[in-house]
């Protein structure tokens, strides 16, 4: 598939280079053009509380924040957004807000007299959800079209009239039942819902837009972006883009996830500000969107060589691997871990890695998360390993009668090499070795490739040499291997995420390695399956889609979180939605097994996917309740003690 006019989506797949978009003025900022990719944060605080948001934005500006979002859920909390205003613009802050917008026009109206920037939802500011199909003919959608042109057309000129910049914000959970109807629950759904509100702006002559296209899933997520450019670039536009994973969650999972979904993009040049979304303080997020920004301040545009595109950006296909040992076919992708410069290797070194020996009970307990194969290098395990566990090790040091050791070989002495496991092989690569020569050593062969890069653009390299075994017919497992040897953990956990998540986000890959020699073997092992985990290509543990929080949020986000999180981490593959309120909360139950929502004050919601099981549950008795909900519906088991 090469890159043309129908699948191109970034500048270069293959020479780092930022999508140039339209420069739009926030107050004293500008997002897009040449400006720095912007970060931003949104307040948790009820925005009629004025003196908890202005204490709230200061933190975050402090943190970094370049703009304060806030929420107008009604036209009196748009009222007060002037009184915020006031009070930060009093104490010498002039960074620009934004008002965060749904199902109000009058508010998002009059907050336009008193804030730089409205983001509006077209999910829902002429729309309501109702989870109700529609038959629209041409002629009825239209109208409809119509119907939304007249609610927003003011708002519009407002902003025009008063230099006021606009984002058009679309939520995969918030589509409306109109899109659903005719696009589905779809990235195709989500551009098309952008594009009705853009184009009613474009047609009034009103360009200060910045566009984002959000969901819980970053595999979506990314889709829909890359689908939007496309549309966009057909059309002549170049709207800034707002980058951002919803209810990613919290700690580890929550950066993971946000870094595999905007990390992908950053790679290709896309993205002119982001929002990290964490259930946590929002002055947490500005770090990680720092640090996920500043890897392309001085990203050198090195050129990789360019290969053919051989997967179809806009949607998900598996390469297809033959199945050797546990690796390619049906099976999850493997985690390899780097045990290499370990100085002592003992049974009980492997309980960071998921396994644990009892010397009592001669038994090895084994978690979700346990390694598949460990690197040792030069050196042969002297102890019996869990039967789940195998070993790669240096051919140097391999012989036949090593018990589920395996050789790794570099390129060349595959070529030579007489002597071969008649499983499994492993042979590093990198893409200026896959050419027809050495394809030719892969045939009829027991091999799985460890593709190494060393390129400052290694993503795109490593893409750029699975197309190259893809269009070759080469179907043999591939193993993406990354090296780093920074210190810090949040960059490894970060970069790592970005890189391999890019390519397992487009179906590349039927395993994980990585090299960190001065970080722990136990942050490793957790990163690498929460990337899968991100991904979707291998669910080891309970997913949990869980809003940031903002002003809207009825109930305590993170104390709930943590609630429900000790009691059901132990149900491997569940998708569990927490939202604090109706503006996400129900959409997002289309990607969630069970879904918690706030609906009142101390009234909680129950999902079964989208369909609602028990109304007003006060909060005290909420999560019990949850808990039945799953056991009535047979997914509940015991936690192991």
């Amino acid at each position: 598939m090469p890159v043309s006019k129908e699948n191109s989506y970034c500048n270069s797949l293959f020479r780092y280079s930022r999508w140039k978009t339209r420069e739009v003025k926030v107050g004293n900022i500008a997002i897009g053009g040449d400006q720095p990719i912007r970060v931003q944060s949104m307040t948790t605080t009820d925005t009629m509380d004025t003196d908890g948001s202005v204490a709230q934005s200061i933190r975050m500006i402090e943190a970094g924040s370049e703009l304060v979002r806030l929420t107008a859920p009604s036209k009196k909390d748009a009222v007060n957004l002037k009184s915020i205003k006031d009070q930060l613009e009093a104490l010498g802050y002039s960074t620009p807000l934004v008002a965060d917008i749904h199902f109000t026009p009058n508010a998002a109206e009059e907050a336009a007299d008193h804030v730089e920037k409205i983001r509006v939802n077209p999910g829902n500011y002429a729309d309501k959800k109702k989870f109700e199909v529609h038959d629209y003919s041409d002629e009825s959608y239209l109208a409809e079209l119509d119907r939304i042109r007249e609610r927003f057309t003011p708002l519009v000129l407002k902003c025009k009239r008063l230099g006021r910049a606009m984002r058009i914000g679309t939520n995969h959970g918030s589509l409306s039942d109109r899109i659903m109807s005719r696009y589905g629950d779809s990235a195709k759904g989500m551009v098309e819902s952008a594009l009705e509100f853009i184009r009613i702006c474009a047609d009034n002559d009103y360009h200060d837009l910045v566009i984002s296209m959000k969901s819980s899933n970053p595999q979506v997520m990314v889709q829909a972006y890359r689908l939007l450019i496309h549309e966009m670039k057909l059309e002549g536009m170049s709207y800034p883009l707002h980058l951002g994973v919803t209810e990613a969650g919290d700690g580890e999972d929550g950066r993971i996830k946000s870094a595999v979904g905007i990390g992908t993009l950053l790679e290709d040049g896309i993205g002119d500000t982001i929002r990290v979304s964490l259930t946590e303080e929002p002055e947490a997020e500005l770090p990680v969107a720092r640090m996920l920004a500043a890897r392309y301040e001085s990203r050198n545009a090195s050129t990789v060589e360019e290969v053919p595109m051989a997967t179809n950006p806009f949607e998900y296909n598996k390469r297809h691997a033959t199945e050797t040992m546990n690796l390619g076919d049906h099976h999850p992708p493997v985690v390899v871990i780097d045990w290499s410069t370990r100085d002592r290797m003992t049974a009980a070194s492997l309980f960071a890695l998921g396994y644990n020996y009892s010397p009592d009970l001669d038994k090895w307990t084994i978690r979700d998360q346990a390694c598949d194969y460990l690197y040792t290098g030069s050196k042969v395990l002297d102890f019996d390993i869990p039967g789940t566990l195998s070993v790669m090790i240096d051919a140097a040091q391999w012989k036949q009668s090593l018990v589920r050791h395996y050789p790794l070989f570099s390129a060349s002495d595959w070529r030579q090499a007489q002597m071969k496991s008649p499983d499994l092989n492993f042979v590093a690569v990198s893409i200026s070795d896959l050419e027809a020569g050495f394809f030719k050593t892969l045939e009829n062969e027991k091999v799985a490739l460890v593709l190494t890069t060393t390129h400052e653009h290694g993503m795109a390299e490593q893409r750029a040499a699975m197309w190259k075994l893809m269009h070759a017919g080469i179907k043999v497992p591939v193993i993406i291997q990354r090296t780093y040897e920074t210190t810090n953990s949040d960059e490894f956990l970060l970069h790592a995420s970005t890189d391999a998540g890019a390519l397992f986000l487009d179906g590349m890959g039927d395993g994980l390695m990585f090299i960190a020699p001065h970080l722990s073997p136990k942050l490793i092992n957790d990163t690498s399956f929460g990337i899968l985990q991100a991904t979707r290509t291998r669910i080891s543990k309970t997913e949990y889609i869980s809003c940031p929080s903002c002003g809207r949020t009825l109930f305590d986000l993170q104390e709930t979180t943590a609630k429900i999180r000790v009691r059901t981490n132990h149900l491997k593959g569940l998708k569990i939605g927490i939202m604090g309120c109706i503006v996400n909360g129900p959409g997002e139950m289309a990607d969630a097994d069970y879904g918690y929502v706030g609906t009142g004050q101390g009234k909680i919601t129950l999902y079964k996917e989208k369909e609602v099981v028990k109304r007003n549950v006060p909060e005290a008795e909420a999560v019990d309740e949850l808990i039945e909900l799953i056991q009535s519906h047979g997914d509940w088991v015991e936690p192991e003690l």
